[in-house]
């Protein structure tokens, strides 16, 4: 038994042989039936919070800088750095990453006078 593990564990078993149908069996429904058994949390992405879409542009070797409309982002009026730094983290979350910092930002107007966010961001 000791030595039928080992070879599973190793893959020395040849194509076509009993053993390697088992273990490709064990793959395979490792595969399909895990994600039913655990939940790994994973979502769709849902980008109909925004009203337009964002704009994304490289910066270079330097990151990215994302353009937000100003009421997808609801920075509140008068909020501190931290807090409109938080805030656009958190806007820009679902489209850049998780893992994404902040930079540093400034109000800009759209091609259609709306106000926007210009965000300049790295991971």
């Amino acid at each position: 038994m000791k030595s039928i593990l080992k070879s599973y564990f190793f893959w020395t078993y040849p194509r076509g042989v009993f053993h390697y149908d088992v273990m490709v069996t064990l793959i395979l429904l490792f595969i399909f039936v895990s994600p039913h058994v655990w939940d790994f949390g994973d979502q769709p992405l849902s980008l109909s919070r925004y009203s337009q879409p964002l704009q994304v542009v490289a910066n270079g070797n330097h990151g990215l800088i994302i353009t937000i409309q100003e009421a997808d982002a609801n920075v509140p009026a008068g909020a501190s750095d931290n807090v409109v730094r938080k805030v656009l983290k958190k806007a820009i979350q679902p489209v850049i990453g998780d893992a994404v910092f902040v930079e540093h930002w400034e109000t800009v107007k759209d091609a259609a006078g709306h106000a926007a966010w210009k965000v300049w961001a790295h991971r």
